[in-house]
Order: C-alpha cells, then structure tokens, then sequence
C-alpha cells in the first residue's frame, strides 16, 4: 500500500472535525438503497474483504470504501443528478489519488444486484490473497 493512499484513507489519515461529524451523521441516515448494500459488504462477506461505510478518504466521504482493494463504491440517487460537475471532479481527484472509483444509480443496485455485486467483487482480491 502506497503511504500517500494510506495519509488520504488509512488508519492515521487526519480527517477535519467537519467532515468526521458529517460522515457520522451520513451513517446515522443511511438511505434504503445504503441499508441495501451494506447488508451484502458488512462483515467481510464479500470475498472476505473489509469495507468501511461512509468512510473519509481526503476531503471526501465514499459511500462505501475498501482499503485492501483500494476501492471506493458510489451510490447515486437523485441529488446526483445535480451534482455531475461535483461528482466528476471529486472522482478525477480520486482517480488522480490512486483509488478505483465504481459508480452505481440505486435503480440499478435494487434491479440488478446479483450484477452489482459481480463487478464490485471483480475489483477486490482472492480472499486467500491476504
């Protein structure tokens, strides 16, 4: 793992108070499609790999983050589709980080979620891979 990954999204990155106090309240008002996923990412259920829920990375919060992977999932509802500038920038500087950025519209996690899961395990290592 790179160390500059590790200062934007690891264990000793410094996160703004702001933006701690922001991810909490996220987590407290997960969205029904966040409640979705979760139930399938939480506990190492998916080829045993660790994801954190509304996890920090730099000056963002990712829905979803996995670290061994160096892994970002993004939901998008309907605020999203005023936030395309946003959202294109936030995953350029992502990108430019070294972090995979999947982008999922909740319709498609509710409608096609065999598919969802599918992709995402498709970026994550073997679980014996350790």
């Amino acid at each position: 793992m790179n160390a500059d990954l590790s200062r934007l999204s690891g264990r000793y990155r410094r996160i703004p108070d702001t933006l701690f106090v922001r991810a909490k309240e996220l987590r407290r008002q997960q969205t029904s499609t966040e409640k979705l996923l979760w139930m399938f990412l939480r506990g190492r259920r998916l080829k045993g790999a660790k994801f954190r829920r509304l996890h920090n990375i730099g000056p963002y919060i990712a829905d979803f983050y996995c670290h061994q992977a160096v892994l970002a999932v993004e939901l998008d509802g309907p605020i999203h589709q005023t936030r395309k500038v946003q959202d294109e920038a936030r995953d350029a500087w992502m990108k430019a980080c070294g972090f995979t950025i999947l982008r999922f519209d909740n319709v498609v996690v509710w409608n096609c979620l065999d598919e969802v899961l599918l992709e995402i395990c498709s970026y994550l290592p073997d679980e014996d891979a350790g």
